[in-house]
This record gives structure tokens, C-alpha cells and sequence, in this order.
């Protein structure tokens, strides 16, 4: 079941799953909403337990959070998901971050340290911002409501994407403005809290795959070398959205990690 609330005249839709004590924010990235993570929920859930809530956002411009013409930041982006977490009865949490959402983990993290007890980053994007290619940067920037160059980005990007889940992953990415895929483009490349990143306290597991934008030796430089508790996890064979392509290995990798965390 989704709820709302409303923050800085922005609904945001989120749903929160199972009522156990230990709560775990997914936050996702750009040209998705929370959807994204529906394979790796289902997995997680696999082996029964009452031990966790699952929290999953919709950011501001995705799913069934509001569409504003603008204020698609990073800074924003953190901001609501801090909203969405008190809405949710969550103080403190484990957060779960893809691509852009890893951004918004550690900017979570370096903001609200007291609350985020671990972050498990699956193929993020660098605090640093990524550079690309000018030709795949008009590619990337102008794909809004263009279903061909969306379905081009996820085959770059991706190993082992199913048929189904690319299908859902473009009827997804339909449903998002133009003008939100590209000021979040924008957000993303560019970057943020670079210089926070030295006093982010949480434990912090960076989980990279053969995704061609984000090798491991990029994350390894440029995340695990600036935060302190940060290591690094390999997944052989997926790509960038290894929760969707791979959500059994995924859900195994979360488990382990929130264990790691204790209670």
C-alpha cells in the first residue's frame, strides 16, 4: 500500500513493508521510481522474517510522488527521503542505494549520521559526479519520453536484463516528465557532498558488477578510498541494475550486510 505526505508542496508517495524492528530505506536512481526494487523485495522476503521493515520511496518526479517543473536535486532528493522516513515511524535505518540513489545514501549518511546505521550501495553513481561521453551525454539527457533511447540506455548498461523486467523498467521510465529525466541527468553527473564523504561514520558496502559506467576500480577510488568504513563487494556477470537482473544474489548480499550490522 502506498502513502503520501507532503513536503516543501511536494507529495511524496512511499510504501512501507512488514513492521519489524529494524527498518531499511531503498532509494532509488534516475529514470526509475521505487519499482525498481519490486524483484529484490521479493526475494529478500523469500526466507520468512519478522525482523525488518522495508521503506521505498518514490522520489519527487517518479511513480506516484508529485511531478514539479523543477527543484530536482540531490540535496532535495535527501531531504525527502529524510521526510518519508519520519512519516514511515523510522528514526534510525539501514539505507539501500542504486546508482543515484548510492549518491543520496551517503549524502543521507554525512547529513543524519545518527540515524543511518549502515548503507549498502548497489552500482553508485561517485559523490563525484560521473563524465561521459558528449554523444551519451545528449543520449542520457534527452531520453525523457522517448521509449528508444531509454531501451538503448538500459542495454548498455545491462548484462542480464530479462525481456519482462526491461519491459517494466521502460514502462516505468514513461511515466517520468522529460524535464525531470533531465534535470536529475543534470543532479547526477554533476555530483555532491565530495566533501562530506571523510566524516561519514555508518559502516558502507559498495557492490560493484561488470557495469560498463561504473567499473569497480572507479568505485573502489572513488568511494571506498574517501569514506572510512567502506569496502567493496563484487557481483561477476550482472550490470548496472544488479537488484533487477540478479535480486536472488542481491537479497543475499542485503541480508548479510544488515546481519553484519547486529540489532
Amino acid at each position: 500500500m502506498h502513502s503520501r505526505l507532503v513536503r516543501d508542496g511536494v507529495e511524496l508517495s512511499y510504501r512501507s513493508l512488514g513492521d519489524g524492528p529494524e527498518a531499511v530505506v531503498l532509494v532509488h536512481g534516475w529514470m526509475v521510481s521505487g519499482a525498481v526494487y519490486d524483484d529484490l523485495v521479493e526475494a529478500f522476503a523469500e526466507v520468512p522474517s519478522g525482523r525488518y521493515k522495508l521503506v521505498i520511496p518514490d522520489l519527487r518526479g517518479t511513480g506516484r510522488s508529485s511531478k514539479p517543473e523543477g527543484g530536482y536535486t540531490l540535496a532535495a532528493f535527501v531531504d525527502d527521503v529524510l521526510a518519508v522516513a519520519d512519516a514511515a515511524g523510522v528514526h534510525s535505518f539501514a539505507v539501500v542505494g542504486h546508482s543515484m540513489g548510492g549518491q543520496i545514501a551517503l549524502g543521507l549518511a554525512a547529513k543524519a549520521p545518527e540515524r543511518v546505521r549502515g548503507a549498502l550501495l548497489l552500482c553508485p553513481v561517485p559523490p563525484s559526479g560521473m563524465g561521459l561521453p558528449d554523444q551519451a551525454r545528449a543520449l542520457f539527457r534527452g531520453s525523457g519520453q522517448n521509449q528508444h533511447a531509454q531501451g538503448t540506455i538500459l542495454d548498455m548498461a545491462c548484462k542480464e536484463l530479462s525481456e519482462p523486467a526491461r519491459a517494466r523498467l521502460l514502462e516505468d521510465a514513461g511515466t517520468i516528465p522529460a524535464s525531470c529525466i533531465a534535470e536529475v541527468f543534470d543532479a547526477w553527473t554533476a555530483g555532491d557532498f565530495v566533501d562530506q564523504l571523510g566524516g561519514i561514520r555508518a559502516p558502507t558496502l559498495v557492490v560493484g558488477t561488470e557495469d560498463p559506467f561504473l567499473p569497480p576500480e572507479l568505485l573502489r577510488r572513488e568511494i571506498v578510498a574517501r569514506v572510512p568504513k567502506a569496502d567493496l563487494a563484487y557481483l561477476e556477470g550482472a550490470g548496472h541494475y544488479v537488484q533487477v537482473e540478479r535480486p536472488r544474489e542481491t537479497a543475499a548480499v542485503l541480508r548479510a550486510f544488515l546481519a553484519g550490522l547486529g540489532g
